[in-house]
């Protein structure tokens, strides 16, 4: 029974707790198929429900996967191992364009925020049974969310983006469900979905959002949710267009029952127009975060939704952390009262970075993406090599493993910290690096 390892038990918790003290200790590795259900119960001498039960306890934990007839199997990597581990290490000398961060020159300053949010907590303190939502700050989050065209649904507070779509999906999805992602993506969601039991299903994207026939693929298929970023995709920087948002919302028409989620991360730094999906399915939600717009530390998201999802997402937050601090909520209101920042002037700051190096790799034979936000995308035959050279050309670039599924390698190069004359430095080490040109190392 599977090599040298005896699975034991007689209950259903017995016999997973056997499977995951094996792979703990290294006796069952990653990708080893486990013995069919019956056979199991055969040879354990307990009901072949006893043994499915067992199973299906491990795969909502993450532990194993079912692939129907080819069986169950350990996960080739742990759920909760997180792709930022695929981070390289920045070693000194060399300049860091991996790290997705916005450009601390282009955030708003907070003094004058933070002191009028502690000023306005010394007058009302936020105690024990305040509403878990600033009254302020939800009417101005509706009144730009309608404004973007986004459906009317009631407002939520969350600590940022990923926290908002965990939400969104526990509140409506169980273990085993499919998930419709883009690929390449956002590395933290591609880990946050099978931390969660859920199973991605990858979705192509191209300079306008998902691909349509890939996304339909994906709905006849099973998928029960789609998460789709609106706006500086991650790390294309692909933008839905209002042709593209009119393809996908017929297409999410036609599966009303799937679960929607928005992420709209680029608001406040993109001046391209918002295009939403919202309000063709059943159950949708959209969530606009602060951290590129007003630094990751401001941990803080608004989410609009149905009626259905926003209040099961806020009981179940109220089980946990309560609510948002309302001195952040407080220090948000304060920058969007007062337009702390123009979108126009930081969309056109990282869009003339972006421009100039997608120019200059171009120049240089290279094909690079980047129609919004911060990032610049550069399919390469050899993610590891051309990694590994540009370190040795003195740029740290994030590797492609981070955000892929089934997508082709690439490199991501973060724009923000790029300066004018940084360009053409970076695109002769990319080129170099992709063996079409001569890679110098500029100090």
């Amino acid at each position: 029974m599977l090599g040298e390892y005896r699975i034991e038990g007689r209950r259903a918790s017995e016999i997973a707790a056997s499977v995951e003290r094996a792979i703990g200790a290294g006796e069952l590795q990653s990708g080893e198929v486990l013995p069919p259900l019956r056979e199991l119960a055969v040879y354990l001498e307990v009901n072949p429900n006893t043994v499915a039960s067992a199973y299906r306890t491990l795969r909502d934990r993450g532990v194993i996967e079912t692939a129907g007839r080819r069986g169950s199997r350990v996960r080739s990597r742990p759920a909760s191992t997180p792709r930022e581990a695929l981070r390289v290490e920045v070693p000194p000398g060399v300049r860091d364009a991996s790290d997705g961060n916005p450009d601390p020159a282009l955030l708003p300053p907070l003094e004058r925020a933070l002191a009028e949010a502690a000023e306005r907590s010394a007058r009302r303190p936020a105690l024990y049974g305040t509403p878990a939502v600033d009254e302020d700050l939800a009417a101005l989050a509706r009144t730009a969310l309608t404004a973007d065209g986004v459906s009317a649904g009631p407002v939520a507070v969350t600590s940022g983006s990923l926290d908002a779509i965990e939400r969104v999906l526990s509140a409506h999805l169980r273990p085993g469900d499919t998930v419709a992602v883009e690929d390449p993506g956002w590395g933290s969601l591609l880990d946050l979905i099978p931390a969660l039991g859920l199973r991605p299903v990858p979705v192509e994207v191209d300079d306008e959002g998902p691909l349509p026939e890939q996304l339909a693929r994906a709905l006849d298929g099973g998928a029960c949710a789609a998460v789709i970023t609106d706006r500086a995709q991650n790390p294309t920087g692909a933008a839905v267009s209002r042709a593209r948002a009119g393809e996908l919302r017929g297409l999410l028409a036609g599966h009303s029952g799937v679960l929607l989620i928005e992420d709209d991360h680029g608001h406040g730094i993109v001046d391209l127009p918002l295009h939403p999906l919202s309000g063709v399915t059943d159950h949708w939600a959209l969530v606009r975060s602060t951290a590129k717009a007003y630094g990751p530390d401001l941990r803080l998201a608004v989410l609009t939704g149905d009626a259905v999802t926003v209040d099961r997402v806020r009981g179940r937050q109220g089980l946990g952390p309560g609510w948002v601090s309302h001195l952040l909520q407080d220090t948000v209101l304060h920058l969007w009262r007062t337009s702390a920042i123009d979108p126009t002037v930081v969309a056109g700051a990282y869009g003339r970075r972006r421009d100039a190096l997608i120019r200059a790799l171009d120049e240089r034979g290279v094909r690079a993406r980047g129609r919004s936000g911060m990032n610049v995308w550069v399919p390469v035959p050899d993610e590891t090599g051309a990694v590994a050279r540009l370190l040795h050309s003195g740029w740290a670039v994030a590797p492609g493993a981070r955000f892929r599924l089934q997508s082709p390698p690439g490199i991501r190069i973060t724009v923000s910290g790029l300066a004018d004359h940084d360009i053409t430095p970076v695109a002769d080490a990319v080129a170099g690096a992709m063996g079409r040109g001569e890679a110098r190392r500029y100090e």
